[in-house]
């Protein structure tokens, strides 16, 4: 069933190379960070930051572009 409350935009805080930073993504964005962070091993600051050292484009971007391509890959297994 759909969930329209993954939709929602939130604002989560973290810490990136020592600065505070705020980042904007959907909720459904967020809980599949943090899940592919835990199955990688990462803490979720981790892998915010090799995000962010990776990206050309906005940090929220990249985020929603990693995760849509890590779900592609799981489903092309």
């Amino acid at each position: 069933m759909l969930d329209l409350d993954l939709s929602k935009l939130e604002r989560h805080s973290v810490t990136i190379s020592g600065h505070r930073t705020s980042i904007s993504v959907e909720r459904g964005f967020w809980l599949e960070l943090q899940a592919i962070a835990q199955a990688r091993g990462l803490s979720l600051a981790e892998l915010i930051r090799q995000l962010d050292e990776a990206r050309s484009g906005s940090l929220s971007g990249a985020i929603r572009c990693f995760v849509l391509q890590e779900i592609q890959a799981h489903n092309q297994r």
